[in-house]
């Protein structure tokens, strides 16, 4: 009769503090978050790296004790980056650098692989602008402006100090290719998110 009470106590408490588990590891809720990092292309005339940024916001749902997904939106800018000589690798135009910026929206993923430790994913559209150097440009200081909707996508692992707080680090690419402007972009990054 005693191994069945404390049977019993067990499933009790264990269906009272499942449903709260879920909310405070899975990162379900509204949520804000900040990325920084080393941007890097490596396209034709573009090879080197500068620092980023993105900001996200959005809203995942619990959909197991250690998951969410949920929806996302957010604005980045991946730096500036010089256009290098073909031939010897060095700046060719020393105030003329590449630009992309843009808008994301997409879907996102919390996957709890303990209590604290997680792994994310994200995916979607990408609307951006830019400048940039074309591959058939023979004259190397001639600039064009361009703007598309492509796609991005990325990975990371972080972790919840909280129900609130997460700090984590990134893997992202961004997709931004036209006319024969390859602006590509790749962001290794640390993360900050808030979870109201």
């Amino acid at each position: 009769m005693k191994k069945t009470l404390f049977a019993l106590a067990l499933v009790a408490a264990s269906a009272v503090t499942a449903p709260a588990f879920a909310q405070d590891a899975n990162g379900a809720g509204w949520f804000v978050n900040g990325n920084v990092g080393r941007t890097s292309i490596d396209k034709n005339a573009y090879n080197g790296h500068d620092t980023g940024y993105a900001l996200n916001g959005g809203y995942r749902w619990a959909v197991a004790p250690w998951a969410a997904l949920g929806v996302e939106v957010g604005y980045n800018d991946l730096g500036n980056i010089h256009a290098k000589n073909f031939f010897n690798g060095n700046r060719v135009v020393d105030r003329r650098k590449s630009e992309l910026h843009g808008w994301t929206a997409g879907v996102n993923g919390h996957f709890n692989i303990t209590q604290q430790w997680y792994i994310s994913a994200r995916g979607g559209i990408y609307g951006w602008k830019g400048h940039g150097l074309s591959n058939d440009d023979v004259d190397l200081t001639s600039r064009r402006g361009i703007d598309k909707t492509s796609w991005y996508a990325g990975a990371g692992v972080g972790y919840d100090f909280n129900r609130n707080w997460s700090l984590g680090i990134n893997y992202d690419h961004y997709d931004a290719d036209k006319h024969g402007v390859d602006l590509s972009t790749n962001m290794a990054s640390i993360s900050a998110e808030y979870r109201f």
